[in-house]
């Protein structure tokens, strides 16, 4: 080998080596990002299934109320049945009172707000709960997109070392981009595109 080859091998070996240095440091950035979307997706994940156990507790308990309320409400017409039939004054009071006991009871049932505890109120924290379920859930699939996006980025980066064909780095590079586009849609506009 001549020292004309010599020095054009070492000059071709250290612009080999240049670009091998920027492709590591586009994985790198690659990996950082992708740490960061699935961070964001597990969180979120987290978050849908905590909305979705929380509104179907709320909707359970609406549920209940809304049965004990049939009953009280059933009681209470059965009691006025007992009042047209009753025929002492003692017992027809009683039942009077009675039946005002059940229809307040069935009252409250429906709208607690003291306690936030009526049907009223159970089924407005339950449909409350189903929207942070639903923007949490949106939330994730963008964030499952972009990880897949940072991923396939780090396979075409880590290509393009071993094959040299630097337009896989590119593609890695455009990947980038559309991870992080994607990640700042489930940040800030969850429902602009409708994933699932």
């Amino acid at each position: 080998m001549s020292a004309h080859e010599s020095m054009e091998h070492a000059e071709h070996a250290e612009h080999a080596s240049g670009e091998n240095k920027k492709i590591a440091l586009l994985i790198a950035v690659l990996a950082l990002f992708l740490a960061i979307s699935e961070t964001l997706g597990k969180g979120a994940q987290t978050e849908s299934i905590s909305k979705n156990v929380e509104a179907a507790n709320l909707w359970a308990f609406f549920q209940a109320k809304s049965v004990r309320r049939t009953v009280v409400q059933t009681a209470a017409e059965q009691g006025k049945l007992t009042l047209g039939a009753a025929s002492d004054d003692a017992m027809k009071a009683a039942v009077q009172k009675q039946i005002d006991d059940w229809t307040k009871t069935a009252q409250r049932y429906r709208s607690e707000p003291e306690t936030g505890e009526g049907t009223e109120q159970l089924a407005e924290k339950a449909k409350h709960a189903e929207h942070e379920r639903d923007e949490a859930t949106a939330k994730y699939h963008h964030f499952e997109l972009a990880s897949a996006a940072f991923q396939i980025g780090i396979v075409l980066a880590s290509a393009t070392i071993i094959t040299g064909m630097i337009a896989l780095a590119y593609v890695g590079g455009l990947l980038t981009l559309a991870g992080i586009v994607m990640t700042a849609l489930g940040l800030w506009w969850p429902h602009l595109l409708h994933l699932h």
